[in-house]
């Protein structure tokens, strides 16, 4: 290809560099965009419009133009459950057919990104979970083409080397061993939060059996489990596996399996087990795993769950990456903090509390100072006009939708309110689009918190560029919170009923505190507290 500045009157069949503004004939402009092939009406409008020279490159007879070099590499890149966009300025996307793991060659892509610095491919990390139709991969040319020779050989480097693996549904069979100190409610949480990974293949568990953390009681449940149906069992330990020798690695050992590996170079998710019995894969979870956070039992679980073999190397190989969060006594240096332009904000107003202490009455519903307390915090919100508003219902789910009537919010509704704030803010945040700059997160009874309040925590957090904003009064920290997009995903994994305080306690370096008073701590969870705000209890 042969790249430079011709005259105009020689440029037909070439390819425009830059895009260029032309008279069209009823004496408007049109815009002849970069990458179109000149015909002879273009240089013929070019002329008239007074240009006598432009920029184009012009296609060798061995050249592939760049739409279709992309598209040849992008189908012979596809090994399976992918989806490729139309080419368009030498580019194809190709996005997942199906929910699943990227499993992407490395060798042949570094290869192929090798032959010719015209010719590239990128892809999601190896291994990504990914969602039907999330994008996994880019082909792109560079300049307007590229040789039929580096195309060739760029097709036969990426044969099949990108593919989505589908998950597929599992009957998960889930042994979960009782220790005095080990409290049910934890273990019913650990459930929960199973399942909230198995939901994503469709899996579920079919059966849970606590038993005591003994080498044969394991033993023998395990095979109760194989025997009602388990395709995976997954094995919790009221004490974490310690050694190869450990009550769990026995366990499976007595009842006939097979340990592959144990331990893993993921932090967390160090103390990972991984056998097989009766062709049944066994994995026994970190403790670690009791959270919903990312750790080295998901990487393995998605594995097994898209059916792809993990053997002992491949685990070995998760060094690189695996250090997954943050620990205290190995900081990771941090990227100054920058000012944002602009920033787009969601809200998140919490109103699916019982309102316990109150009685009867929802303290949400409750009239001060002419309207409830609810609508007080609304129209807050509103007169601050973030970019996206959701409330968040659970206790009294039907009243509360009616107060909010017609106004222009987002109702999300929390089946598991019960359970504590941290599940309404999951739902809230989770409800809320996922290209915001930052979310607010805001109480249902706060009702002295203002328009002036909140562009407050708007501006500190625009300008000071760190990435986490908290009210305060007198000094103590309180509500609303303002949140950068870094944190979506931890608000999501949320558990319990203390909110995102840990949170705060945890990347204390990237906290600003915005002073507003008394409004980011009041308290109307009694009957008398409203009554002295000048609340009106109904009768």
């Amino acid at each position: 290809m042969e790249f430079g500045v011709v005259p105009t009157t020689e440029a037909k069949g070439c390819v425009l560099a830059h895009s260029t503004k032309v008279n069209s004939s009823d004496g408007t402009s049109k815009t002849f965009k970069k990458g179109r092939v000149l015909s002879e009406n273009d240089v013929a409008a070019l002329l008239k419009s007074g240009i006598n020279k432009v920029s184009v490159a012009r296609l060798a007879p061995d050249d592939v133009n760049e739409d279709q070099a992309a598209d040849r590499l992008a189908r012979a890149a596809n090994g399976g459950g992918l989806i490729l966009d139309t080419p368009f300025t030498g580019r194809v996307n190709l996005h997942a057919d199906c929910a699943g793991l990227l499993v992407a060659d490395e060798a042949a892509v570094n290869s192929l990104n090798r032959i010719d610095p015209a010719i590239t491919l990128a892809t999601l990390p190896n291994y990504t979970k990914v969602g039907a139709g999330r994008m996994v991969a880019t082909a792109k040319i560079i300049p307007f083409a590229a040789s039929n020779r580096s195309v060739r050989e760029a097709e036969e480097k990426i044969q099949a080397a990108l593919a989505v693996k589908p998950f597929h549904p599992h009957k998960v069979g889930l042994v979960a061993t009782t220790l005095d100190h080990l409290k049910p409610s934890t273990m019913d949480k650990t459930r929960r939060v199973l399942e909230e990974r198995l939901e994503a293949s469709g899996s579920c568990v079919i059966a849970e059996k606590r038993v005591p953390h003994s080498t044969e009681t394991v033993a023998s449940t395990m095979q109760e489990l194989l025997n009602e149906g388990a395709e995976l069992l997954i094995l919790f330990g009221a004490s974490a596996v310690v050694d190869r020798q450990d009550v769990l690695p026995t366990a499976i050992e007595h009842a006939g399996g097979r340990i592959l590996h144990f331990g893993m170079p993921v932090d967390p998710g160090n103390l990972l087990l991984l056998a097989d019995l009766d062709d049944v894969s066994v994995i026994g979870a970190p403790g670690c795993a009791r959270s919903p956070k990312e750790n080295g039992f998901d990487w393995i679980l998605d594995r097994v769950l898209a059916k792809i073999p993990v053997a002992s190397d491949d685990i070995t190989q998760m060094g690189v990456g695996g250090l997954l969060m943050e620990i205290e006594s190995r900081p990771q240096p941090r990227e100054p903090a920058l000012p944002l332009v602009a920033p787009r904000i969601g809200a998140v107003v919490l109103a699916a509390g019982k309102s316990s202490r109150m009685g009867a009455a929802n303290k949400l519903l409750v009239h001060l100072d002419g309207k409830p307390v609810l609508t007080h915090v609304l129209d807050a919100a509103q007169a601050a006009k973030f970019d996206e508003i959701v409330v968040v219902t659970g206790h009294m789910r039907e009243d509360v939708a009616d107060l909010v009537g017609n106004t222009p919010v987002q109702l999300a509704h929390n089946p598991h309110f019960s359970d504590g704030m941290a599940s309404s803010i999951k739902t809230g945040v989770t409800a809320l689009s996922d290209d915001l700059d930052g979310i607010i997160i805001l109480l249902g009874d706060m009702p002295n918190i203002s328009e002036d309040h909140l562009n407050e925590m708007r501006s500190a957090f625009q300008k000071s560029g760190q990435q986490i904003v908290v009210a305060t009064a007198n000094g103590k920290r309180g509500n609303p919170v303002l949140w950068h997009k870094r944190f979506f995903d931890d608000l999501k994994k949320l558990t319990g009923d203390i909110g995102a305080r840990h949170l705060i306690a945890e990347h204390i370096d990237t906290v600003h505190e915005v002073e507003i008073g008394s409004s980011a701590r009041i308290d109307l969870d009694t009957p008398e507290a409203l009554l002295a705000a000048g609340g009106i209890l109904p009768e």
